[in-house]
C-alpha cells in the first residue's frame, strides 16, 4: 500500500530541490553534531537533559521549556551551512547571520509551506535556541568550554498580512560557524529530507560519516543507541532498527547506503551504494585559471609560493565555483589572515 511507503513524498518536484540559482547548493552538514549525538530524535518535547562521553569527548545537551531540538529542527542549521559554503567556493566571505526567505527553506527541506509549515518553523527555531550545549569537541581547531545554543538569535524580519514569516535572520553560533569556515563539513543526499523517522535520519549521518566512500562499516548495537542518543531500552532499539533495516531491503530507500541487520552479531551493517562517489569526489574539476590571477594572489598572501596554496585550494573545493578567480582570491586572503608570512 502507498501508506507503507517509509519515504515522505517529495512536496516540491518541480526543478531543482534546491529552487532558488543561489540555493541551489548541495546540502551539508557539520561533522561534529554528525558524529555526536546533539538532536533528539522524539517527536514530542524532550525535557531530558543528557550527558554523551566517548573517547574523550563530553557533551552536556540541556532543553529550554520549549525541549530539545530535534533531528528535523537541524533542517535549518543544513540550509544555513549549505549556503555558506557555496558562497565560501565562490569566493565569498561567509557571514554569522544569515538571511533567507522562509518559503526557500520549506521548499529546500521538502517541507510544507502551509501556514502550519511556517508554524512549525517557528517552533523549530526556538529550540534551536534554546537548547544550551556545553562541550570539549573542537571545531575549527578551536575547543569550546562555554555553554552555547546551536543558534544565537533567530529572527523574523517581515511578515505577510495573515502572519506568515517571509524573510528570516538566523544567528549561528560560534561552534557552528568555526565548523564551516574551517570547512568541517559532508555533503549529505537530498533524500534525506524525505527520511520520515528521527532514527532513520541518525542512522544515515552516521552511516555518512563513518562509512563515506568506503564498501562497508559495522556498528554494535549497543554503540549505535549510543550514538543516536535513544532514550530507548536496548530491546526497544533494536526493533526499531530491524523495522528500519527491514524496510530499506524491502524498499531500499535509505539514501547513499543500505542498512542491514545481523540478528546474531547483534550489529547494524552498513553497505555504500556507490552514489557517494559519484556525487562527491576527492578533487573538484576547476579549469585553468587566467594567467594574470596569480600576481593578484601574490599579493593577497605575500611571501607564499600561490601555486603551492592554488594546489591546497583545488584539493579543498568541494564544489565547482562560479567565478574561480574571484574564488581562488579570497582563499589567499583566508590564508595570509590565518598563517601570516612564511
Amino acid at each position: 500500500m502507498a501508506n507503507d511507503y517509509p519515504l515522505l513524498p517529495d512536496r516540491h518536484p518541480q526543478g531543482d530541490f534546491f529552487v532558488c540559482d543561489i540555493f541551489d547548493a548541495a546540502p551539508k552538514g557539520d561533522i561534529a553534531s554528525m558524529e555526536h549525538p546533539i538532536f533528539s530524535l522524539s517527536t514530542k518535547p524532550d525535557l531530558r537533559p543528557r550527558k554523551y562521553e566517548h573517547n574523550g569527548m563530553t557533551v552536556e545537551i540541556k532543553p529550554s521549556s520549549d525541549g530539545l531540538a530535534t533531528v528535523h529542527d537541524r533542517d535549518i542549521l543544513i540550509y544555513c551551512i549549505s549556503n555558506l559554503i557555496r558562497g565560501m567556493n565562490d569566493g565569498k566571505e561567509p557571514q554569522q547571520v544569515v538571511r533567507f526567505h522562509a518559503s526557500d527553506l520549506l521548499k529546500a527541506t521538502n517541507r510544507m509551506t502551509t501556514g502550519r509549515g511556517y508554524d512549525l518553523l517557528k517552533s523549530a527555531m526556538e529550540r534551536l535556541a534554546g537548547t544550551r550545549i556545553s562541550t570539549n569537541i573542537t571545531t575549527g581547531g578551536q575547543e569550546v568550554f562555554d555553554t552555547f545554543g546551536l543558534i544565537e538569535r533567530a529572527r523574523i524580519v517581515r511578515e505577510t498580512r495573515d502572519g506568515r514569516m517571509q524573510e528570516v535572520e538566523v544567528k549561528l553560533s560560534d561552534w557552528v560557524f568555526n565548523a564551516i569556515r574551517a570547512q568541517e563539513v559532508l555533503t549529505l543526499s537530498r533524500g534525506y529530507f524525505r527520511l520520515r523517522k528521527p532514527l532513520e535520519r541518525r542512522i544515515y549521518e552516521l552511516a555518512r560519516k563513518h562509512c563515506g566512500r568506503q564498501k562497508e562499516w559495522i556498528i554494535g548495537l549497543a554503540t549505535l543507541q549510543k550514538k543516536c542518543g535513544s532514550g530507548s531500552s536496548l530491546r526497544e532499539f533494536r526493533r526499531l532498527v530491524t523495522a528500519i533495516a527491514s524496510e530499506d531491503e524491502q524498499y531500499s530507500h535509505m539514501p547513499d547506503y543500505k542498512i542491514r541487520f545481523d540478528d546474531k552479531k547483534d550489529q547494524v551493517v552498513v553497505h555504500s551504494r556507490g552514489t557517494v562517489t559519484a556525487k562527491v569526489t576527492d578533487v573538484v574539476e576547476i579549469p585553468p585559471l587566467d594567467p594574470e590571477v596569480y600576481e593578484l594572489a601574490r599579493q593577497a598572501a605575500p611571501g607564499w609560493d600561490v601555486r603551492m596554496i592554488e594546489q591546497e585550494w583545488r584539493n579543498w573545493a568541494s564544489e565547482t565555483p562560479k567565478n574561480a578567480e574571484m574564488a581562488f582570491l579570497g582563499f589567499c586572503r583566508k590564508w595570509f589572515e590565518r598563517r601570516g608570512r612564511p
